[in-house]
């Protein structure tokens, strides 16, 4: 039950970590990424396929990770960067679905639907029964590391510039501010996050396929970080345990209910989740943890000089 409960743990700090990058696209800068899965592909193909054929350190697989989707991600904003709303939607998901069909495709590369098994994971050997305590405790720390680096962005002056490319990014134009570079910067690290988290996932599970990066993955990190509050990097991480809840909770309750198929006790825990989603937006729409609104203080004190 303990090791059980520690994958699940370490799976949510795996979405957490899908959930901070997409705060910084879509809660900060108002792009809408469904490929959120594709990136998430392209880190754990990436490292799996480093660390397992050349090989080198999982280290160095893991930043590969990041700089192969920090690149990609530049590559899709540029081609992107005058759309907007639902056709960048639609181009971020058929992103995503054309690396899935590559891995599918290309068994010279990935193994197509048999997938890449027995991946290297650091100090599985040697900690034996305690790799899962490991795993989940570096997994949270690296996500610890990413809160905190996201935090410091949105609080710079450069997160206030994403949300004014948010708000209006033609007023910001205006104003003589690289509105494509700032979009361009948030969308690599947020791709790289999502890269990283791939990678993680990939070292920990021992065995990645196509069929594991379906837009399903994004819904749950939308469905995640608007539950937890789309703006704030807390607001990624409490979804992201909220989610995992739901799904590992209705698969409990699912075990203990007779009289029903496979396919109906899955449609079941798809309606539970949908619902306990619908009543937390009704209830909080803004999320758990909604954005905080930063006023200007107002300077009352008069000049010296000011004539009375």
């Amino acid at each position: 039950m303990t090791s059980y409960l520690l994958f699940v743990a370490t799976i949510a700090g795996v979405y957490a970590l899908l959930g901070l990058g997409l705060v910084l696209i879509w809660g900060q800068t108002g792009l809408v990424n469904l490929g959120l899965a594709g990136f998430f592909a392209l880190g754990a193909y990436a490292s799996a396929l480093l660390t397992k054929n050349l090989p080198i350190p999982i280290a160095l697989g893991w930043l590969a990770a990041i700089a192969l989707t920090a690149l990609v991600g530049l590559a899709l904003t540029w081609v992107t960067r005058s759309m907007r709303g639902d056709y960048l939607a639609i181009m971020t998901l058929s992103f995503a679905e054309v690396i899935r069909l590559v891995a599918v495709n290309e068994a010279w590369l990935t193994n197509s639907i048999d997938g890449i098994s027995a991946i290297p994971a650091p100090l599985r050997a040697a900690l034996g029964d305690q790799f899962n305590l490991f795993y989940f405790a570096m997994t949270w720390a690296v996500v610890g590391v990413a809160y905190l680096l996201v935090r410091r962005l949105i609080d710079a002056p450069f997160g206030r510039m994403l949300r004014a490319v948010r708000d209006d990014d033609q007023v910001a134009a205006v104003a003589g501010k690289a509105v494509l570079g700032f979009k361009v910067k948030a969308f690599m690290v947020g791709s790289a996050l999502a890269g990283l988290a791939g990678a993680l996932y990939a070292h920990f599970t021992a065995f990645i396929g196509p069929d594991l990066f379906t837009p399903l993955i994004t819904i749950y990190i939308f469905l995640a970080v608007t539950a937890g509050g789309y703006t704030r990097p807390a607001g990624a991480i409490v979804g992201a345990l909220f989610v995992n809840f739901l799904l590992e909770g209705t698969r409990f309750g699912a075990d203990h209910i007779s009289g029903l198929s496979g396919l109906q006790i899955a449609s079941l825990r798809e309606i539970v989740i949908a619902a306990a989603l619908i009543a937390l937006m009704h209830l909080r729409p803004q999320g758990l943890l909604p954005e905080r609104v930063r006023h200007a203080s107002l300077n009352r004190t008069r000049p010296n000089n000011e004539s009375h």
